[in-house]
């Protein structure tokens, strides 16, 4: 009986593990059908800023390469308002299939939840994916102040606390929190008067009308016909454009270093396959000659971190930003 059983069985058993070891077969096969077959249609960037502004700019330049890597045109949708919160906020609300991707300052995640009042949080209801880029500031100061260096700057400011003023593109903005940053360091009290953008804050400064900033990069021309003069750069590491000019870590300025970062997000619970795919391709494009000279001319540089890495970043520059909006008192009206 036992062997009529076991003979009789056997074809049996064979067929079973025939029909598991082809749906494991066929699950691996829609795994990577899956994350061949995306996308399949047109992909959405969405910024939250004004067409022509760096985070614009570079969110267009990243569309075109991925509109040629992926297959499919990739667009910039601009949402401006709130310091890129509105756009957060709807990509946050967005299906978690990979159309829909935020490309944004790091500020929108590491600044604005000590700045603004919002239902949401992005560190905790959006998944970073990469960095795809850093610009560096730069302490300039007006062409008529009497200073030759960023020393002789500092001296000036803690000799006469409150009469020097710094412009600023605005109220919690990366050039204002800069300038917190500075004094904070430095021990000096400098007088704070935000404008409606880094353009027409730099404008007073070429007037003569406010004696520094924390400029953003725009004033690379202006430096170059002295219409501004350029003291330091606002950061520990060198500038790629300006590699003679002294950083702070030369000048001995500590914990007043801040790079403005930009990433890109997207939606949470994407599909893992869809962030590693995108991961692949926005490397490659950060890595062709072609965009580091595009972000080049906007005063910024490619830099593709990963997953892990850009956590690290954004955790860091979180802790240092709330506790500086705090301390400082910064308050957006």
């Amino acid at each position: 009986m036992y062997t009529a059983f076991n003979r009789s069985g056997a074809p049996l058993r064979r067929a079973l593990v025939a029909a598991i070891a082809s749906l494991a077969s066929m699950c691996v096969s829609g795994s990577a059908l899956a994350q061949a077959a995306w996308p399949t249609k047109s992909v959405r960037i969405v910024v939250g800023f004004a067409p022509g502004g760096t985070t614009d700019l570079m969110a267009r330049v990243i569309a075109q390469g991925l509109t040629e890597a992926l297959g499919q045109t990739v667009i910039v949708d601009n949402k401006p308002g709130a310091s890129g919160n509105i756009a957060a906020g709807e990509v946050i609300k967005a299906p978690p299939d990979g159309y829909t991707l935020f490309v944004a300052p790091t500020s929108v995640e590491t600044a604005n939840p000590s700045l603004f009042k919002s239902s949401f949080l992005p560190s905790r209801d959006l998944t970073p994916v990469m960095s795809i880029g850093r610009t560096q500031m730069y302490l300039i100061t007006r062409p008529g102040l009497e200073v030759k260096d960023a020393k002789q700057l500092i001296a000036m400011a803690r000799a006469n606390p409150g009469k020097l003023s710094y412009a600023s593109s605005g109220t919690g903005t990366p050039p204002q929190l800069a300038g917190e940053l500075f004094k904070q360091s430095t021990g000096t009290f400098i007088t704070h008067v935000p404008y409606r953008g880094a353009a027409p804050a730099l404008q007073d400064v070429m007037a003569n009308h406010a004696d520094l900033a924390f400029d953003p990069g725009i004033a690379f021309p202006h430096i170059k016909t002295g219409k501004v003069k350029l003291l330091a750069v606002a950061s520990d590491k060198a500038s790629p454009f300006f590699p003679d000019v002294p950083t702070y870590a030369d000048l001995g300025i500590k914990d007043a270093s801040l790079d403005i970062w930009f990433g890109l997000w997207v939606p949470n619970n994407t599909p893992a396959e869809v962030t590693a795919r995108l991961s692949r391709e926005l490397a490659k494009v950060l890595a062709s000659a072609a965009v580091k000279q595009r972000f080049g001319d906007l005063g910024g540089e490619p830099v593709a971190l990963e997953t892990a890495e850009f956590k690290k970043l954004l955790a860091q520059e979180g802790k240092t930003l709330s506790a500086l909006i705090r301390d400082r008192k910064i308050v957006v009206e």
